[in-house]
């Protein structure tokens, strides 16, 4: 097993315990301030904790809201609020193994295809399984080199 396959492995285990987080919906408020609210801290308390102004904390409330607060402050309201902040990815795919293959089964594909139309107006037409069997094989060989091209 090369090097990579062994990351992608180890990284695919870690981000298995992030999946069911698909699943939760964020509160149209944002987390500061519903946590915030459901505990009944108001937003001059908050604000003496992150040592910072009432109207400081609703605008940081405000900027969860729209998506435009940064990691480093979600995690100071976390704190703040006797929360830990949980982050990480989790492929759409499943696991990074299923992304490779969903990608590389598309490059062969357009690979495959590009060089079928080729022999198609040449008169050399192939037939459909041997494409698949060349799309399939031309898939395998890119998952196992993984080329850049792999992400353009």
């Amino acid at each position: 097993m090369d090097k990579q396959t062994l990351i992608r492995q180890q990284l695919d285990k870690k981000m298995s315990s992030l999946s069911i987080a698909r699943e939760v919906i964020n509160p149209p408020t944002g987390w500061i301030k519903a946590v915030r609210e459901a505990l009944g801290i108001s937003l001059e308390q908050l604000g003496n904790k992150l040592l910072i102004t009432r109207q400081s904390v609703a605008e940081m409330e405000e900027r969860e809201k729209t998506g435009s607060i940064t990691l480093n402050t979600l995690q100071e309201a976390a704190k703040a609020l006797d929360m830990e902040l949980v982050y990480g990815f989790v492929p759409k795919d499943g696991s990074l193994e299923a992304l490779i293959d969903r990608k590389a089964k598309e490059l062969a594909t357009e690979i495959v295809l590009r060089a079928s139309n080729t022999m198609k107006l040449e008169d050399q037409e192939n037939t459909a399984s041997r494409i698949a069997k060349a799309i399939e094989e031309r898939a395998d060989t890119i998952k196992r080199e993984t080329p850049k091209i792999l992400w353009d």
